[in-house]
């Protein structure tokens, strides 16, 4: 049995931004971004019960954004960041750029005002 992975002429940026748009997903995507290579399933941090996850996984893939390979009995995801990259140029790096700016303080300068006048 194979599993689907679309080619880069397949993905569709209204799926990439659907997969993107959930914050498990999300974080996935974060997790890989910052690992080298490829990881198993489990080795993710993830609240959610085994068939959630499994479900997230497979938006994940079907969009275009992992690719699952085998290695024995165990199952590789990595991040197809090239083939995102070729396809819809500075996406994924814009995306995750603004995901680690939501979490860094904002300066004085940005910060809306709160006293009145």
């Amino acid at each position: 049995m194979s599993t689907y992975h679309p080619t880069p002429n397949q993905m569709l940026l209204e799926e990439v931004l659907a997969a993107l748009g959930h914050p498990i997903r999300m974080s996935i995507v974060c997790e890989m971004a910052a690992s080298p290579g490829a990881r198993t399933c489990g080795s993710f941090p993830v609240s959610v019960t085994k068939a959630t996850t499994t479900h997230h996984w497979r938006v994940l893939r079907e969009s275009g954004i992992t690719r699952e390979r085998r290695d024995g009995r165990t199952k590789l995801i990595e991040l197809r960041r090239e083939e995102l990259e070729a396809r819809f140029p500075g996406l994924l790096t814009a995306v995750l750029n603004a995901k680690s700016l939501e979490g860094a303080p904002q300066s004085t300068a940005t910060q809306p005002s709160t006293s009145s006048v």
